[in-house]
């Protein structure tokens, strides 16, 4: 009962303390609640979003090895699906055109891919937003990406010309599609999406393989795997077969231009849940070492009181963490609320820029405990040295204020260069020499807390870098022309003596 009494007190005595240095500690809980909010967005959208993107590739059986050629025929799949480890392959013939489109000054691009009417895709299936998918016998039906779909305004019963091997020639859109397979939709040489100018197509094998007299052949593969199959030793066997073909060199998933830039983004997701979470934690441990120190030493008479009057010196410990245990809930509650809004809202803008079918924000179970661990045990660790100082000191001792550390002249007195400092300065230099562990540790506080600036402005610097760097250093073309067959280089010269080339 006594005990109870006793912890009583010191309760009262713990809030009584916050609510006189309640601006210091709501400070200190905002930037604790700030590092938990960053880490809970970053896990929780993180693991979002690659739920997501797994299910998506799993329900529309994103490949995991691809390759290009230049001709091979039909016959050759047989060969492909005997490679040990290889559990589906599918052929197709797959090119890129020009696109005819009213209002554009210059063509767009259009990527066309060979599908089957009335057969289930083996691999890489698309997902039906609008219309219908393709049906046998009907010449010229085509399907249409939803990116570039919605930069034209094009709707199921709409056409658009496409110069197909030289020809022009008119393809009616029946559905908008997407597909795990372009997720990230890019041409050939692009740094970043462009909607307006690159679509993907998908058309009947009958109509798009004679054009290219590829009636009976393919020029593009794709090939899943069984679990635990080696990527490299099937990817070694694909290319011994496509060499005398034409194979440029097979490749597995995660060299796949959409889904490596796909999960580019997902790892900026997995530092940003490291880095920025780490200096607001620091700077709160920081803080609350500080401001922990501070009222210690300040209370040195009120401990040797609560000593005297039988308080055990674990009582007495434990109060002063409680104080900084606090600070730190009220911070993860504060950072838990914040970081489950930024991260559903972050989620739907990924889920919408990646045009995910699907997706549920699910607020990640391991984000809150991690957020505690990281945000209070370096405090309560960085506490424990000013509480044992304090509940170590007798009595007697702790009712006489606190001794300086060290009688000794600073190493500016010792060099006889005291007479360069004023008194205010002098003293300054004592206390720092004195208790160099402190300063170090304001060294840092003020270093984290300029890292938070750093970091919330150099991603414009970087992207302006960037951006400079490609398309005035590498890229200095004015236009790039590009061909469907190899050309002599007579082609090159008719481009030279062109009116305005340099």
């Amino acid at each position: 009962a006594g005990m109870v009494r006793r912890m009583t007190a010191l309760n009262r005595k713990l809030f009584r303390d916050l609510s006189h240095m309640k601006s210091q500690a709501l400070a200190i809980a905002l930037v604790i609640g700030c590092g938990v909010a960053m880490l809970t967005m970053s896990m929780s959208t993180l693991r979002t979003m690659t739920s997501a993107m797994a299910a998506y590739y799993e329900r529309y059986r994103f490949a995991d090895i691809f390759a290009h050629l230049k001709r091979a025929p039909n016959s050759l799949e047989a060969r492909l699906a005997e490679i040990p480890g290889v559990r589906s392959v599918q052929t197709r013939v797959a090119v890129d055109v020009n696109l005819d489109i009213e209002g554009m000054d210059e063509p767009a691009e259009g990527h066309l891919i060979s599908t089957r009417p009335g057969q289930r895709t083996a691999l890489n299936d698309v997902h039906l937003r609008r219309g219908r998918l393709i049906e046998p016998g009907r010449s010229r039906e085509a399907l249409v990406s939803e990116p570039f779909a919605e930069a034209h305004g094009l709707l199921p019963g709409d056409s658009i010309s496409a110069i197909i091997n030289g020809k022009r020639d008119d393809l009616r859109i029946v559905g908008i599609v997407l597909s795990p397979e372009y997720i990230y939709q890019l041409r050939s040489g692009a740094v970043v999406p462009d909607d307006k100018r690159f679509g993907v197509f998908w058309m009947d094998y009958d109509d798009l393989a004679p054009a290219y007299d590829m009636d009976g052949a393919f020029n593009d593969v794709s090939v899943s795997l069984y679990p635990g199959a080696s990527v490299q030793a099937v990817i070694a066997q694909i290319d011994r077969i496509l060499e005398p073909y034409g194979g440029v060199g097979a490749y597995a998933r995660d060299d796949q231009q959409s889904h490596k830039y796909v999960s580019n983004e997902f790892n900026q997701l997995r530092i940003m849940s490291i880095i920025p979470p780490s200096i607001f934690f620091s700077v709160s441990a920081f803080l609350l070492n500080v401001v922990l120190s501070r009222i210690i030493s300040t209370q040195r008479e009120q401990i040797a009181a609560l000593k005297a009057f039988g308080y055990l010196g674990r009582e007495i410990g434990w109060h002063y963490l409680k104080f900084v245990l606090i600070i730190c809930l009220v911070g993860l509650v504060i950072g838990t609320i914040a970081g489950s809004w930024l991260g559903n809202d972050l989620a739907r803008m990924y889920a919408k820029f990646f045009r995910f079918p699907s997706f549920d924000f699910v607020l990640h179970p391991g984000a809150v405990p991690l957020a505690f661990a990281v945000s209070a045990v370096p405090a309560m660790i960085g506490a424990i040295g000013s509480v044992r100082r304090a509940v170590g000191l007798p009595p007697g001792e702790a009712m006489r204020p606190e001794p300086p550390a060290r009688y000794r002249p600073t190493i500016v007195e010792r060099l006889g260069l005291q007479q360069l400092f004023t008194p205010a300065a002098r003293m300054i230099l004592r206390q720092l020499e004195r208790r160099p562990g402190r300063a170090l540790l304001s060294v840092m506080g003020i270093a984290m807390a300029t890292a938070i600036l750093v970091m919330g402005s150099f991603m414009q610097d970087a992207v302006d870098f960037l951006l400079e760097r490609e398309f005035f250093t590498t890229q200095r073309q004015d236009m790039t022309v590009s061909f469907v067959e190899p050309r002599s280089t007579a082609a090159l010269h008719e481009i030279r003596s062109l009116p305005g080339v340099l």
